[in-house]
């Protein structure tokens, strides 16, 4: 029956969807925030784009005025030029108001810079009368000039004063440009770019406040999208801590105090820890049912080769580590001292052995001078703890012990993995063993787990 244990796999996946989801948004909510900066910036310069164009608009009217009123008080013909250039090429003015139309023709920024524009456009009949008025004047021939001085047709009093008083045409060219008139219409042009101005000026205040509102509404968005990925990081790690690694840390002390484990945590630990007091118990079982005078030898007291075969096909191969030892020239002592001597020696090195593992491995005679220990949950991982435990195990046995001569033994080792059986991992043990007895290892020799082939 199933454990009510929340399943790791399907919590994993919510959270993992929760995580990739959240970032989506903080994602999408930060290109939106940089957008809408971008447009901000845009619109302000855009706002000054036009500001500096409209005060162009001024600056080209005023240039045009006082290149006009130059020319009637002096009759140089350069300041009329410079007046055509401004107008027909420059025409500052102009481009003044296309930058303005850029954007809503029915602001009213722009119609206060149109209605500019018009009165500027109107005072020109004014400025070219007054410049007719200077050519006649100093006697300047007409057709020299732009077409738009030729067809201006002077009133009567002014017809009269150009064939009998050229100085009072001076003084009359002087007088319009510098009248009371003139300077009306050059005010209405200021006060029209002004309120131009004002208006942009306000445009861009309700523009920008509504950028800054929008920027501040997205830079919550990314805060609260940003605490929730925080969030939800910090939730997947205390989960994985209080269902997975605390179960499995308070675990591993009870698997080496031989206890059955809690079922708590997810699902999964849950069904391992069911799973692992299960085989403990038949472990336990199987064990017990090893009468001890069938299943040991009777000199050393280790499991005998029945006890070994019993063993070997009882426990988890997987995740063990097989470890064959084989004592040093025994035949040689026993020829030169006897075997009683050989006896004391086989136990001897079998008390060694039991002393230097763990309650819960298990330590076999298997025949002769061989001796094979089953260390149960091992994996490579143990690998320089084995070898430090024979080189101990060594250096007990170096040291004489009364007549008996001093002994050492070789070790082969093999670690489970997936699949093995006990044949395999005995054949990879004896042969690192026999790798030892032939010279080509010191002491002792760990085969390592054979690579999986990769699937074609």
């Amino acid at each position: 029956m199933k454990s009510n244990g929340i399943h790791l796999r399907k919590l994993n996946i919510v959270m993992l969807i929760a995580a990739v989801a959240f970032s989506i948004g903080l994602i999408i909510a930060m290109n939106m925030t940089g957008k809408l900066n971008n447009d901000a910036n845009k619109f302000t310069q855009q706002i000054i784009d036009r500001k500096n164009s409209s005060s162009d608009l001024m600056r080209a009217s005023d240039y045009l005025t006082e290149q006009m009123q130059v020319f009637t008080v002096t009759g140089n013909r350069q300041y009329l030029d410079n007046y055509f250039t401004e107008a027909k090429v420059t025409r500052r003015r102009e481009n003044a108001l296309q930058v303005l139309s850029q954007g809503n023709t029915r602001s009213d920024a722009y119609l206060d810079l149109s209605a500019a524009m018009d009165e500027s456009v109107s005072l020109m009949n004014t400025e070219y009368y007054a410049a007719r008025l200077t050519v006649i004047a100093y006697g300047l021939n007409i057709t020299d000039f732009p077409e738009e001085i030729q067809i201006v047709q002077l009133d009567v009093e002014d017809l009269a004063l150009s064939q009998n008083d050229p100085e009072a045409l001076k003084e009359k060219a002087a007088f319009i440009m510098h009248g009371e008139e003139y300077q009306k219409s050059k005010d209405k042009i200021s006060s029209n770019i002004d309120k131009c101005l004002q208006n942009l000026d306000k445009e861009m205040d309700e523009k920008q406040k509504d950028y800054a509102d929008r920027l501040s509404r997205q830079l919550v968005i990314e805060n609260i999208l940003t605490i929730l990925i925080v969030i939800t990081m910090l939730a997947m790690v205390f989960i994985t801590y209080r269902l997975v690694i605390r179960p499995l840390k308070y675990s591993v002390d009870l698997i080496r105090d031989e206890q059955d484990l809690p079922v708590s945590g997810a699902y999964e630990i849950r069904f391992l820890a069911k799973t692992y007091n299960l085989m403990h118990h038949t472990n336990m079982q199987s064990k017990e049912k090893l009468t001890y005078e069938a299943t040991h030898d009777k000199l050393t007291g280790l499991y005998n080769r029945r006890g070994y075969d019993f063993l070997m096909e009882n426990v988890d191969l997987e995740t063990s580590a097989l470890l064959l030892f084989d004592i040093d020239n025994f035949k040689s002592i026993n020829d030169t001292y006897g075997h009683d001597a050989g006896d004391r020696i086989l136990t001897r090195v079998s008390d060694t052995i039991f002393g230097n593992f763990r309650a819960q491995d298990y330590i076999c005679r298997i025949g002769g001078d061989e001796m094979a220990v089953i260390m149960v949950h091992t994996d490579m991982s143990l690998a320089s703890l084995i070898e430090s435990k024979v080189k101990k195990l060594n250096k007990t046995l170096s040291e004489k012990d009364g007549q008996d001569p001093s002994v050492q033994v070789s070790c082969g080792v093999a670690f489970g993995e997936s699949g093995i059986n006990a044949e395999t991992i005995f054949k990879r043990a004896d042969t690192c063993l026999y790798e030892v007895k032939d010279g080509e290892k010191e002491m002792i020799s760990i085969c390592k787990p054979e690579k999986k082939k990769k699937k074609q």
